[in-house]
């Protein structure tokens, strides 16, 4: 993969109570564009953070249906990706790329 495509397959870290309880067991929390697949990034996160990573899941999360000022909405849907890092390596997400 192109190092501008890795970039693309990265979107942000999710930065939640939940997911820094992740981060205990060797977890970091991405969130990730819908056609992403596991191994792109599983390569976008070794490539770019310099880790080994044990595995990767992920899950796809359906946008709700909200109402602003009388107005039907809808949340675009999105998709994270929870990244399981090998002993001993470890990424510290608020420091940025």
């Amino acid at each position: 993969m192109k190092s501008e495509d890795l970039y693309q397959v990265l979107e942000a870290p999710v930065i939640t109570e939940k997911s820094t309880l992740a981060g205990e067991n060797n977890q970091v929390v991405f969130r990730v564009p819908l056609e992403a697949t596991k191994p792109q990034v599983k390569e976008a996160v070794e490539t770019l953070f310099k880790v080994k990573v044990a595995a990767v899941n992920t899950l796809r999360i359906k946008g709700k249906q909200k109402r602003f000022r009388g107005t039907l909405g809808k949340r675009s849907d999105i998709k994270k990706a929870i990244v399981t890092l090998a002993d001993g390596h470890s990424i510290d997400v608020t420091t940025g790329l």
